[in-house]
This record gives C-alpha cells, structure tokens and sequence, in this order.
C-alpha cells in the first residue's frame, strides 16, 4: 500500500511538470504573442518567459520586424500602349499585432495581391520613358498608397522599390536610338558652343590687340603734338629774348648814334665849340675814335 502511493505521488509530480512545461512559452525581442483562451482572445505577450494553460490557451507569435514581400514579376501596360516587364519589393513591419492577426487573413498575401494591383494603376498613368526615368517617383506613390490602404491590416509600409523594368527587345533597341541620337544631338550642341566660344575668345583678342594699337598711336599722337608745343613754346621764348635784348641794345645805342650825328652835323662846317672834358659827348668820339679824350681846360676855339 505504501508503495502504491509512492507511484502515485511521483506520477502526480510527473504530471505536473508535463503540464507545466507543456504551458511554457518563450517570446524573442522581434515577436510579440497573442494569446488566446478557448479560442477568445486574452493578452498580449511581450518578450520573456511566459506560461500557459495547456490545452486551455494558446499563443500565437508575431514579428515584428523589418520584413519583405516580394512582388512577383507583371507586364504591366503603359500609358503609350507600350507592355513592359516589372517586378518589385515592398518593406513593411507589423504595428498592430492584433490587426495583423485579426483583421486580415495572412497579411503578406494581401500586402503582395495590393502591391500588384497598385503597380500597375500607378505606371499605367505614365508613358514608358516616364517609368524608366521616374522610379523614384512610382515608389513614393506606391508606398503612399500601399500605407494608407494597408492601416488596417496593421502594418506600416516602409518603402517600395521597383526592381526591374524591362520593355520589349524591340521597343528597348528603338530607345536605345532615341538616347545615342540624344547624345549625339547634346555633343554636337557642345562642340558648337565650343568653336563659337573659341570664336569669340579670337575676336575680343583682336579687338584688344587693335585697342592696344589704338591707344599706342593716341599716346604717341599725344607725345608728338606735346613735344611740338614744347619745341614751339622754347623758340618762343628764345625769340622773345633775343628781341628783348635786341630791343634793351638798340634803344640805348640809338641815343649815341643820335648823339654821333649831332656832332657831325656840328663838325661839318669847321665849325668850333667849346665843351668841357668831362661831357659825354667827348667820350662818345673816343669810343668811335678808339682814342681816349685827353682831358684839357676849357678854351675857347
């Protein structure tokens, strides 16, 4: 009897740590849990150690990570009636654990079904140019669509990125001409602003090089025209002079030629005066004569 219950107790014990590990549940930092009673939902487990009843409640885990959808490659038909190749990623991270699990049905198939849909109402508004040169843009409208619509599944779309764009082999070899023809045309435009750049570097270098010529012959006019003023101002000046001087020796010599031709008026007839040595009229003979008066008395003659 006694060692029945002994069986007995360690089979209860054994029971309870089934049943105690069978309720264990661990959650990660990326995931939180919903845990449900009986099918109804109860709480939500954040990260750590977590214990349930077996059998009674259940945890359903979430991540809540960064993740990724991919968008299966389309064709998708563009605005010029032209079909072209596309595919795509979407991020996106559960915000809602609840609605994530609650108000949609497996929400990356959803997410992927809008994705495609969206892509093309988007990039059928747009010529196919506009698709290859605009990426950026079909993402941003993209994700701006996808995150409203998406607002009650729960999750936040990050970003959408368009993969691959590939038109028909045809359509793409016809574009490829269009873009060297492009090329081509802006080349050609470069070297013509080149050569007319050249052209007009040559031209103001011959109108500076006439300038410059125009200038020297100006300067040189100028110093011609100032060294004539110069040269006519010293003879001038030297004319000027010689009549002064001319003028200061003539008028005084003027007055002893008066003086000669009174004294020869007066010695024409023999005729005799008298006059004292010192008078000036005596020293003008002299200096006619080249002989010195000789000083004498007044006499009578």
């Amino acid at each position: 009897m006694q060692q029945l219950m002994q069986y007995i107790l360690i089979g209860t014990v054994a029971i309870i740590f089934l049943i105690f590990g069978l309720g264990i549940r661990i959650i990660r930092p990326i995931e939180k849990g919903l845990i449900e009673r009986l099918g109804k939902y109860k709480k939500t487990a954040e990260q750590g150690f977590h214990w349930t009843i077996p059998l009674i409640e259940t945890m359903r885990k979430v991540n809540i990570t960064e993740q990724m959808v991919d968008i299966p490659s389309q064709v998708i038909q563009t605005s010029d009636k032209l079909n072209t190749e596309v595919d795509a990623v979407v991020y996106y991270q559960v915000k809602d654990v609840m609605k994530a699990e609650y108000n949609v049905d497996h929400h990356q198939e959803q997410l992927t079904s809008l994705a495609r849909t969206t892509l093309r109402a988007v990039m059928g508004k747009l010529t196919l140019t506009e698709c290859i040169q605009e990426r950026n843009k079909i993402n941003t409208e993209v994700e701006s669509i996808l995150d409203k619509e998406t607002k009650s599944y729960g999750v936040e779309v990050l970003r959408v990125e368009v993969q691959k764009i590939e038109p028909p082999q045809d359509v793409q070899a016809a574009m490829n001409n269009v873009v060297k023809a492009e090329q081509d045309k802006i080349a050609a435009k470069d070297y013509a602003l080149a050569v007319e750049t050249k052209a007009d570097g040559q031209r103001m270098a011959e109108i500076k090089v006439a300038e410059g010529r125009r200038q020297a012959r100006i300067l040189e006019a100028e110093g011609t025209k100032q060294a004539i003023e110069l040269e006519a101002s010293a003879k001038a000046k030297a004319i000027e002079d010689v009549n002064t001087s001319a003028q200061k020796y003539f008028v005084g010599n003027a007055q002893v030629l008066r003086k000669l031709e009174a004294v020869e008026h007066s010695l024409e007839n023999n005729a005799k005066i008298v006059v004292s040595s010192d008078q000036e009229i005596v020293n003008v003979i002299g200096q006619m004569a080249g002989v010195l008066p000789i000083e004498k008395k007044k006499k009578i003659i």
